[in-house]
């Protein structure tokens, strides 16, 4: 076999800028730099940009081209949707409902919102991460305004029952907010069919630049200014738009367009090779989140007696990137909050590695990692102390 040099598989946490997005921000970056809020011909150009990237975004999910938002990524995204919401609602409902595995873009806005007098109820989970659209039933009272369950978890990859608790939100007369920013590109999203009021995503899971994302508000959906100080954004998000961010991810939306028949069997099928391949290439791993209602790019294992961190550390010496825990937490060492919520113990949740496949990825690079993992366990396992 030829040397690999890097096999890179952690999309979840980015993805490298495809060719077609570098091309279509590269003039925005040099020659085109006009201020979109100008008269004259340059910052038309740059308005007219934006305008073709919000009709390329809304074209993914099935919105109208008026109900998309440019923001600076998924967090944003996530907390003008739960902040905006509760802000606009005046004297009435004044409560969240979410669930535990929730990003901590959600989590952390949540806990912000109770400590200046919001109230927030969240909702468990099974150990496969799934939610049981029941119990958000049942967590809903007359003070909830807003339900906000994630599409898809970013660390174990299991995909939520959306529709039907839109269903119980329309019922119950509360908006619903979905963080799609794992689905977003990655497998078919119709925030039509999955009944949303809103939906927060971001560039950079899909092949686009960082530091840009979206957030998706149903028309009629009342929703406060976030930022203040212009008219941006339609009076919602003051401040110069970034334009060679969004041409971007204007690009990377169409492209994820393109691809996407073709791009998920091919993913889920390099995903399921590489499952089976550790699990029967090594005693004591577990698959971590739901089998089968699971993004086709995600394999989260538990590796039993050693810590993720020194995994992914060895991985590396063979130039092999996967993470530990989430992206955004990479540097915490409490264990992962999905996988506490999973039921895992403690100590088996700081065993686990994320690996998560991308559009470059190849069976050769797949094959790669289950020779090179085992060798890997077997040195740490002979070194700890927990082994058996």
């Amino acid at each position: 076999m030829s040397e690999i040099k890097t096999v890179y598989l952690d999309h979840a946490a980015t993805t490298p800028p495809a060719a077609e997005v570098a091309g279509a921000m590269q003039p925005y970056l040099e020659s085109k730099y006009g201020n979109p809020s100008a008269l004259y011909a340059i910052g038309r150009e740059s308005k007219q940009a934006i305008e073709k990237a919000r009709r390329q975004v809304a074209a993914l999910i099935n919105a109208s081209p008026d109900e998309v938002y440019f923001t600076s990524g998924g967090s944003e995204s996530d907390n003008m949707a739960l902040r905006g919401v509760l802000q606009a609602g005046g004297d009435g409902p004044r409560d969240i409902v979410t669930t535990r595995i929730e990003h901590h873009a959600v989590l952390e806005t949540a806990e912000f919102l109770q400590s200046i007098g919001y109230g927030a109820t969240f909702v468990e989970v099974d150990s496969t991460g799934l939610v049981d659209p029941a119990d958000i039933k049942a967590a809903i009272t007359p003070e909830t305004a807003l339900v906000s369950v994630m599409h898809a978890n970013n660390e174990v990859g299991t995909i939520e029952p959306i529709s039907q608790i839109s269903r119980i939100c329309r019922e119950a007369g509360v908006h619903l907010h979905t963080d799609a920013v794992q689905t977003v590109g990655n497998i078919p999203v119709d925030v039509e069919e999955m009944g949303v009021d809103m939906l927060s995503m971001s560039a950079h899971k899909l092949y686009g630049p960082k530091g840009v994302g979206a957030i998706y508000i149903r028309r009629g959906t009342r929703v406060a200014r976030f930022i203040h100080g212009g008219e941006q954004e339609r009076g919602m998000r003051a401040g110069t738009e970034n334009i060679g961010g969004i041409a971007g991810f204007g690009a990377a939306a169409e492209l994820a367009a393109a691809e996407m028949e073709a791009k998920v069997p091919r993913i889920k099928a390099l995903r399921d090779r590489l499952a089976d391949g550790l699990l029967s290439a090594m005693a004591d791993v577990v698959l971590n989140g739901n089998p089968d209602a699971r993004l086709p790019n995600n394999v989260h294992i538990g590796i039993r007696y050693i810590e993720g961190e020194a995994i992914c550390l060895q991985l590396d010496t063979v130039g092999v990137c996967a993470s530990t825990g989430s992206a955004c937490s990479s540097e915490a060492l409490e264990p992962s909050h999905v996988l506490l919520a999973l039921g895992v113990p403690t100590l088996e949740a700081h065993g686990s590695v994320r690996f998560s496949l991308g559009r470059g990825t190849t069976e050769e690079e797949v094959d790669y990692v289950i020779e090179q993992l085992p060798p890997i366990v077997k040195r740490l396992r002979a070194m700890s102390p927990l082994t058996k």
